[in-house]
């Protein structure tokens, strides 16, 4: 999640392999994001899903820069509008589902 998000691992919570429960933080100790493994198998849809906006760079530099790290591009909604102000849908390495979208810069563009 670090090279994704930036987000940090907390210290002194382990953030193992088989652990349950895995908490990140933004690195000045800001808002925490929980992930809590379940038992139940995904049939359908994920659970949750994040919607991801670069806070720098471009839409298109951030979804090549996730494929080089191990995503996996599953749709292009770049022109859904006509316009190229879409987004393009990802998946991790284990198969869940993430959007990125244009950055703020973008959208102030136009």
């Amino acid at each position: 999640m670090e090279q994704v998000l930036g987000y940090v691992d907390i210290e002194d919570d382990p953030n193992e392999p088989g652990h349950e429960e895995c908490m990140i933080q933004r690195p000045d100790g800001g808002r925490q994001i929980l992930f809590i493994e379940t038992p139940d198998e995904k049939l359908v849809k994920n659970r949750l899903h994040f919607d991801l906006r670069p806070s720098d760079g471009s839409r298109d530099a951030e979804v090549a820069r996730l494929v080089e790290l191990g995503a996996t591009q599953l749709a292009n909604h770049r022109e859904v509008r006509g316009d190229g102000t879409g987004w393009v849908v990802l998946a991790d390495p284990e198969g869940n589902e993430f959007c990125v979208l244009r950055s703020e810069g973008e959208r102030m563009v136009g």
